[in-house]
């Protein structure tokens, strides 16, 4: 299916449009993850930087607000109506990237809540690991996404469920930890948002793999089935 939208999107200059605002809007999302994650763990907490993130959240707000009127205009026009299905699959996708910008805002504040640094221990390695399979993701799901390579798209549906279980576990050690509450909230806090931030990446995915009334649902057994 998604070869088909885009097709529709190069050849059809306002669905070629919705289609490079969509790029635009993934790439200022992951720009804004990547910052985030830098201020979170301590290696940039400038205020210039938070920002920096705020501002660029603004930018993927206004694209996914912009993409939106761009559909309803486009499917006012008589003529529209085979490119409806591909319509909707963007309306669905702006929103779980606008929903990347929030998480990555969101875990840029939760420095806030902290005293001390992170300590350098297990459990914070844990957590970069996490964070380091979640940006990997989300770089590589742009070029995923463009090129509709459904069998990276499987692959990395896979390796993200895989962090999304790590996430869990993760907080449970937590739980268990001798963590000032300071430190246990920022960790968990951390660990949550990676969570959720891997997971809206993982719905942009399931569009290359998936048919539209399956979007954002990427079972094992319908993975290895879909056509």
């Amino acid at each position: 299916m998604l070869r088909e939208l885009l097709s529709i999107f190069r050849s059809d200059k306002p669905l070629a449009e919705m289609g490079e605002n969509f790029a635009r809007m993934l790439k200022l999302a992951y720009e804004q993850t990547v910052a985030a994650g830098e201020i979170y763990f301590g290696m940039q907490a400038k205020p210039e930087a938070r920002t920096q993130v705020y501002m660029q959240d603004v930018q993927v707000n206004k694209l996914e607000r912009k993409i939106r009127k761009q559909v309803i205009s486009h499917l006012s026009l008589r003529g529209t109506s085979p490119s409806l299905p591909y319509c909707l699959l963007l309306m669905s996708l702006v929103k779980d990237v606008e929903r990347l910008g929030d998480y990555a805002k969101n875990l840029s504040e939760v420095t806030e809540l902290r005293t001390d640094p992170l300590p350098d221990d297990e459990i914070v390695a844990e957590l970069r690991e996490i964070r380091a399979g979640v940006e990997a993701a989300f770089a590589a799901t742009a070029e995923v996404f463009a090129i509709s390579d459904r069998e990276s798209a499987v692959e990395l549906i896979r390796q993200g469920r895989d962090v999304a279980h790590r996430c869990d576990v993760l907080v449970e050690k937590i739980s268990r930890s001798s963590y000032d509450a300071n430190t246990a909230t920022a960790l968990v806090l951390g660990t949550r948002f990676y969570k959720r931030i891997g997971g809206h990446v993982l719905n942009v995915l399931s569009s290359v793999v998936m048919p539209l009334h399956k979007l954002d649902y990427y079972d094992e057994k319908e993975i290895a089935s879909a056509p």
